[in-house]
C-alpha cells in the first residue's frame, strides 16, 4: 500500500469552506498538505492549521497569488525539494462574480479569466513538470454549473470555468498515458458557506434537509477519485444536492 506520508498535497484556493475541507481529508489519510491562498490571507489559516494538528496531520500554509507565473514556479520548486515530492495538486479558487453584460470592464473579464483559467494553466503545467518525473500523480480541477453553460449576468465566470474545462480536459489526453490523472469536478449547486448563509437564507435553510453541499462530502469525492485504480479512471464528475434541478 502506498505510504502517503511521502509525498506532498497542493491546494490552491484553501478557503474556508471546500478548500480547508480538502486539506483535512489528504492530510488526514497522511500527506504533507501545502495549503495555499492569497498573500495577505495566511492569518485565515488559523483555524485549519489547529484542526488538522489537532488530528496529528501535517499542514504548511502559504501566500500565493495563482496568477503570477514566477510565485506559482517558485511555489512547486520549494514545495518538491523542501517538503516531499508533490503527488496532489487541487486548483480550487474561487472566481464567481456576477454583471450584466453592459456592466463588465474589460479589467473584470480579465481578472477572472486570469483567477480561473490562466492560474488553473500555470499550476497545471507546473504539476506536470514534477509528476511526469515519476510517471504518477493527481491534478484536479474544480468547476461549476458555470463549466457547463453560461447563465445570464455570468459571462465572465462562465467564459473563464468553459475555459478551465477546456484546460482539463487537453491535460487529460496529453498527460493520462504517462500516468497522471487529471480529472474536473463540477460543483453543481450552493455549498453551505458563510457566504451563502448570509446572502441567500433561504437556500441556506435547505441545509436541514441536506439541499446544499456540505464541503466534507466534496472531499469525500475528490479522495475517491484520487485513489481510483487506473484501469477505470473518472476525468469527469458533477456534484449536486439530492434535489438539485439540473
Amino acid at each position: 500500500m502506498k505510504d502517503f506520508s511521502k509525498y506532498s498535497a497542493i491546494i490552491i484556493g484553501a478557503g474556508d469552506a471546500t478548500g480547508s475541507a480538502l486539506c483535512k481529508k489528504f492530510a488526514l489519510n497522511g500527506y504533507k498538505v501545502c495549503a495555499v491562498r492569497r498573500p495577505g490571507d495566511l492569518d485565515k489559516f488559523k483555524k485549519l492549521e489547529k484542526d488538522i494538528k489537532e488530528t496529528d496531520g501535517w499542514i504548511k500554509c502559504f501566500g500565493v497569488d495563482a496568477r503570477e507565473e514566477e510565485s506559482i514556479q517558485d511555489l512547486f520548486k520549494h514545495i518538491e525539494e523542501e517538503v516531499a515530492p508533490i503527488d496532489v495538486v487541487i486548483f480550487n479558487p474561487g472566481a464567481n462574480v456576477f454583471f450584466p453584460i453592459e456592466e463588465t470592464t474589460s479589467r473584470v473579464f480579465r481578472k477572472v479569466w486570469e483567477m480561473a483559467a490562466f492560474g488553473g494553466f500555470l499550476t497545471g503545467r507546473e504539476a506536470a513538470k514534477h509528476m511526469k518525473k515519476r510517471n504518477r500523480g493527481s491534478i484536479f480541477f474544480t468547476g461549476a454549473t458555470a463549466s457547463m453553460r453560461g447563465g445570464s449576468g455570468f459571462s465572465a465566470f462562465s467564459s473563464a470555468k468553459f475555459a478551465l474545462r477546456a484546460l482539463a480536459q487537453s491535460m487529460a489526453r496529453e498527460l493520462g498515458p504517462q500516468g497522471i490523472h487529471v480529472a474536473h469536478f463540477i460543483i453543481d449547486g450552493a455549498i453551505d458557506t458563510a457566504f451563502i448563509k448570509e446572502i441567500f437564507p433561504d437556500t441556506y435553510a435547505l441545509k436541514e434537509k441536506d439541499g446544499i453541499l456540505q464541503p466534507e462530502a466534496i472531499a469525500d469525492a475528490y479522495w475517491f477519485v484520487h485513489t481510483q485504480h487506473r484501469s477505470a479512471w473518472t476525468h469527469e464528475l458533477d456534484l449536486r444536492p439530492y434535489m438539485e434541478k439540473f
